[in-house]
C-alpha cells in the first residue's frame, strides 16, 4: 500500500467532523475567569485585557474553579483514610480519572496516570520503555517530545503531510527491537494538525507503539484515542482551561506496570521489608496508577482537569470549532493584510489547524513586538521560540523570517474560549500601526 493511500484512507481526523451533523450543544459556552480584567497601558489609562496566550497556558473556566471551590472543604489525603473527608476526596480522585478516560475515548483498560503536565507525562513514559528501545521523532517537535528519550532517532521536518507518513516508515523499517513514535497532534508553533491516524497505522505496522502529544489538541477538538488506534496521549490542565497543575498519560498498561517506579515512595508499594531483606524486600504495585503516583497527589489539579472535560463535553465540541475557526480566519486574514507581517507554516495557509499563529514583523525583534502591544494596546502574545528551537529555525530560515542565527524568534497569538472579535481585530490593528511607525 503506497503512502498516500495510507494517508488518504484513515479515520476522519482531528480538525474534521468532530460531532454528529445537526447535534445542538447542550449548555452554553462556559465563561473563563479574568474576561473583566484591566489592565495598565502607556499613558495611565486602563483597557481590557486581550490574552491572546492560550498556547502557554489559558485562563481558567469558570465551572473548573467552581469544582475546585466545591472540594475544598472536605480536602483530604486520598485511598488510605478511613475518614468521611478521605473517602470523599478519594471517590472525586478517582472518578476524575474515569472522567478523564472518556474525554479522551480510551480503552476500558487503558492506565490513566496524573502528572504534573505533558511533559512530565512523556518523560514518565521515557522511564517505562523496555530495554533498548528506540524513539523516533520529528525535528517539529516540543521539547518535552524532543528531549527524554535514552536512544532516539530524528527526523527532519516534513515538507507535506505524506513525507511525515514517509519520513516515520522508512525509520521505524530500519529499526530493531522495540520503538516508539513519537508526535504531535497539533503544532504548538503553527497550530497545524498532523495526520496522527495515518502514523498510528504505520507504526503499528512496523510493531511499533505511537505516543501522542495532545497538549495543543484537546483544548481545540475532540480525541478519540480508541478510534485513532493511539497507544499513548498526554496532556496538560494548564492548556486546557484548568490551571492547577495536574497533566495526565494515558494509554496501554503493559509497559506503565513493567516499567521502574517514576516516583519511590509511599503508595507506590504494596509491601517493604526490613532493613536485613534490602531492595530485594521491596514489593511494587502491579497497576501503573499507584505504581507511578506515589505519595500524595495533586487531588485538586485532578479535579479541576476532570472539570474541564466535563465542561467542554457538556458544551459539545460543534460551537466550540466553529466560533474558533471564525476567530481564527479573521486574525489570520487580518495578518495577510498587513505588508512586513509574515506568518509561519510548515504546510502552508491551507492546512487545518487550532486557534495558533506564530508571525514575523519586518523592522522589529519579536520581543519589541511583544512588549509594544503589551504596553501600548493592553494585548498578551507570547515572544521566542516556544520550546522548539529546531522547528522555529527551520521554519525561519525556509520562510524568510531573517534567521541568520540562533537568536531569532518570532511571535505568537493563540485563542480559545473567552476570545473576542475586539480581541482580534485589536491585534491586527496594532500590528498595523507598528508597521507603519517601522516604515514612516
Amino acid at each position: 500500500m503506497s503512502t498516500l493511500t495510507i494517508f488518504n484512507s484513515v479515520p476522519a481526523q482531528p480538525g474534521q467532523a468532530v460531532e454528529e451533523p445537526g447535534r445542538q450543544s447542550r449548555r452554553p459556552i462556559p465563561a473563563v475567569l479574568g474576561a473583566d480584567l484591566e489592565v495598565p497601558v502607556k499613558g495611565g489609562r486602563l483597557v481590557g485585557y486581550a490574552n491572546l496566550d492560550y498556547a502557554a497556558s489559558a485562563p481558567c473556566l469558570e465551572p473548573v474553579s467552581a469544582a475546585v471551590a466545591a472540594a475544598l472543604p472536605a480536602y483530604s489525603s486520598v485511598h488510605r483514610g478511613a475518614g468521611y473527608a478521605s473517602q470523599l476526596t478519594t471517590a472525586r480522585y478517582e472518578q476524575a480519572r474515569h472522567t478523564v478516560r472518556a474525554f479522551v475515548g480510551a480503552r476500558a483498560d487503558d492506565a490513566v496516570i496524573f502528572t504534573r503536565n505533558t511533559t512530565d507525562a512523556t518523560n514518565l513514559l521515557a522511564g517505562c520503555l523496555p530495554a533498548g528501545a528506540t524513539a523516533v521523532v520529528f525535528d517539529s517537535e516540543h521539547h518535552a517530545s524532543l528531549l527524554p528519550w535514552e536512544r532516539s532517532v530524528r527526523l527532519s521536518p516534513p515538507a507535506f503531510p505524506g513525507e511525515a507518513v514517509r519520513a516515520a516508515d522508512e525509520a521505524l523499517a530500519a529499526i530493531d527491537g522495540p520503538k516508539l513514535l513519537v508526535v504531535t497532534a497539533a503544532s504548538n508553533v503553527t497550530g497545524e494538525l498532523w495526520p496522527i491516524a495515518a502514523l498510528a497505522h504505520i507504526a503499528h505496522r512496523h510493531g511499533a507503539r505511537i505516543l501522542v502529544d495532545a497538549a495543543q489538541l484537546v483544548p481545540h477538538r475532540r480525541l478519540n484515542l480508541t478510534a485513532l488506534d493511539l497507544d499513548y496521549v498526554a496532556f496538560s490542565g494548564h492548556k486546557l482551561y484548568a490551571p492547577f497543575g495536574a497533566g495526565v498519560l494515558v494509554g496501554r498498561r503493559d509497559w506503565l506496570a513493567g516499567g521502574e517506579p517514576y516516583l519511590k515512595g509511599g503508595g507506590a508499594v504494596r509491601a517493604v521489608a526490613t532493613a536485613s531483606e534490602g531492595a530485594a524486600g521491596v514489593e511494587w504495585h502491579d497497576d501503573p496508577e499507584p505504581r507511578h503516583e506515589a505519595g500524595t497527589p495533586n487531588v485538586l489539579g485532578a479535579i479541576a482537569l476532570a472539570a474541564a472535560c466535563d465542561a467542554l463535553t457538556a458544551t459539545g465540541w460543534t460551537p466550540l470549532v466553529r466560533e474558533e475557526e471564525r476567530l481564527i480566519a479573521r486574525l489570520r486574514a487580518g495578518l495577510t493584510s498587513i505588508g512586513g507581517v509574515r506568518e509561519l507554516s510548515l504546510w502552508g495557509a491551507d492546512h487545518p489547524r487550532v486557534g495558533i499563529v506564530s508571525f514575523t514583523v519586518d523592522g522589529y525583534s519579536a520581543r519589541e513586538v511583544a512588549e509594544a502591544l503589551s504596553t501600548e494596546y493592553g494585548i498578551g502574545v507570547r515572544d521566542g521560540k516556544f520550546c522548539a528551537h529546531p522547528f522555529l529555525q527551520h521554519l525561519l530560515s525556509e520562510q524568510g523570517g531573517g534567521c541568520e542565527d540562533d537568536t531569532a524568534s518570532a511571535v505568537r497569538a493563540s485563542i480559545g474560549i473567552g476570545t473576542t472579535e475586539e480581541h482580534v481585530d485589536r491585534l491586527v490593528e496594532a500590528l498595523r500601526d507598528l508597521v507603519t511607525r517601522a516604515t514612516a
